[in-house]
Order: structure tokens, then sequence, then C-alpha cells
């Protein structure tokens, strides 16, 4: 099963500071206290730049989808609640 987005993104943080994933930290694996920095930048992300808008766009109306880039906006904000939410 793939790991929760939360999870991956904590991950990638850990090892970005050059440490271990797994290593045990005050009894967890240490990726786990990179958590709250993990769900900072999923927060931060749940608004899109403009640029993205346009480019979810683009990509629904090239699936032949009826989105411009306000439904963009509102389905990536949504795709992110759905990682903040899915947790660790």
């Amino acid at each position: 099963m793939k790991k929760p987005a939360l999870e991956l993104v904590a991950r990638a943080l850990c090892r970005l500071d050059g440490h271990p994933e797994n290593i045990m930290f005050e009894g967890k694996p240490m990726w786990q206290s990179f958590l709250p920095n993990a769900r900072a930048a999923l927060m931060e992300l749940q608004n899109p730049t403009d640029a993205m808008a346009e480019v979810g766009a683009k990509s629904a109306h090239d699936l032949v989808l009826d989105v411009d880039a306000h439904g963009a906006r509102t389905i990536f904000a949504a795709m992110i609640d759905a990682a903040l939410i899915d947790g660790a």
C-alpha cells in the first residue's frame, strides 16, 4: 500500500535534513518528527499559484473535462485537504 502524502513529505524533509528516516528518535521513527513541517508545507499548497491553476485547467481540458482555472484550484485544494486528513 502506498504511504500517505503527509508521510511521504515528512520522510523527504527528514532525508533532506540529512537524517535516516527510520532511525529511532524519542521512541518514534525520525521522520515522524518532521510531520509538523510536512503539514505546514501541504497547507501552504492549498492555494495553488495562477500558473498551477492554469496547468490544472489545461490538463482537465485535455482529458475532455470542462474545468476552468477556478475549478482546477478547487480540485487541487480538495486533493491537498485529503492529503492533510489522510495523515501519517
